[in-house]
């Protein structure tokens, strides 16, 4: 009568290690829903698959590409995923219009949102915008804020003169001197406005004190309850695959590109992976992520972003709880020492001076 596997392995010396695995290993599919195509700021959810960071915690996690947060955070809602990444405005928005989502962990610290001026344009200050031609997406997630940021900026709106653009042309409308400024996410506009050669400045929204978080991990209530352990790994293997984005940027790019290659075909593909990698860095440096972890999220921070959308986007919807919109239970585990944080501030200094 053939021993049985272990008593065998015993008798043969095995790793106690190999002893201890079991038999069968039971993997765990999961469903993670980007907000947009593979960009270099949401490259890590490819970085962990790469890397093992889900297959070594027992999960096989299928990554799509999306169309928008708006989408995303539906899809998640109506359970065609299990999670996803989705932008923290859009997130108070969808959940405010009856949506059933909770974040687990921010990714992406500054929406980025700004308006955007030629870098030689005699508009220096949000003031300065009065009497001038400004482009904007109506249907952006940074125009429906438009009245918020004036009011805190003091600019009055009604001397600007807006012109509606179709998203995909914002960027060159601008390059073409059809228009002084465009309102634009500076993380999504920098890379295009870098392709086009034309230089450019941004006066950033959150220095009048409009400040949003932006990529959120997300999931539907029912979910976590269910699978939390499940959830759990998700968002271990996102946020140590985020911290090799942060500590070795070129590593986490050869794994996006093996994962996704059509990133790697021109330089300037890889470029703007470069480029999305930055911006994810120079947002992470906050005292959030610096001081308590990876993905740790101020519930003073998710009150006010609250309070903003209620107030300028959905006033009739139903006013979220920041502590149950919101949950650190994952969040805060992976850290950076003190040195490798400098060296993110070192290797980013540029973008953060363009962001300044």
């Amino acid at each position: 009568m053939p021993l049985p596997a272990t008593r065998r392995a015993l008798l043969l010396g095995a790793p106690a290690a190999m002893l201890a695995a079991p038999a069968v290993a039971q993997v765990q599919q999961m469903r993670l829903t980007l907000p947009f195509v593979a960009q270099g700021a949401t490259a890590f959810a490819f970085v962990a698959r790469e890397t093992g960071a889900f297959r070594r915690r027992g999960l096989d996690v299928e990554v799509a590409l999306g169309t928008g947060s708006p989408v995303a955070a539906q899809a998640v809602s109506q359970g065609q995923f299990d999670m996803g990444i989705v932008g923290a405005s859009v997130l108070v928005q969808q959940v405010a219009r009856g949506l059933n989502l909770v974040a687990l962990g921010t990714t992406m610290y500054d929406t980025t949102f700004a308006i955007a001026v030629p870098a030689n344009s005699p508009i220096r200050t949000a003031k300065d915008l009065e009497g001038k031609r400004l482009g904007a997406n109506p249907r952006g997630a940074d125009f429906a804020f438009w009245p918020a940021w004036t009011r805190l900026a003091g600019v009055d709106a009604a001397r600007v003169n807006v012109t509606q653009l179709d998203p995909a042309v914002v960027e060159r409308t601008l390059s073409q001197g059809q228009v002084d400024a465009v309102t634009c996410v500076a993380s999504s506009s920098l890379p295009t406005f870098q392709a086009l050669n034309f230089p450019v400045r941004f006066i950033m929204w959150r220095e009048a004190g409009l400040q949003f978080y932006h990529n959120t991990i997300v999931t539907r209530p029912e979910v976590l309850a269910a699978r939390a352990g499940a959830v759990e790994a998700v968002c271990d293997g996102l946020f140590e695959a985020l911290a090799l984005t942060l500590r070795d940027p070129e590593a986490a790019l050869a794994a996006f590109i093996r994962q996704r290659p059509e990133i790697g075909i021109s330089d300037g593909s890889r470029g703007s992976a470069r480029m999305g990698q930055a911006l994810l860095a120079v947002t992470s440096l906050v005292p959030e992520a610096m001081g308590r972890g990876l993905g740790f999220s101020d519930m003073a921070v998710v009150e006010r972003m609250i309070g903003t959308v209620m107030e300028f986007s959905v006033p009739d919807g139903r006013r979220p709880v920041a502590d149950q919109l919101y949950t650190n239970r994952f969040a805060g585990r992976v850290q950076l020492t003190p040195a490798e944080w400098q060296g993110v501030r070192e290797r980013n200094a540029a973008v953060a001076q363009a962001l300044a």
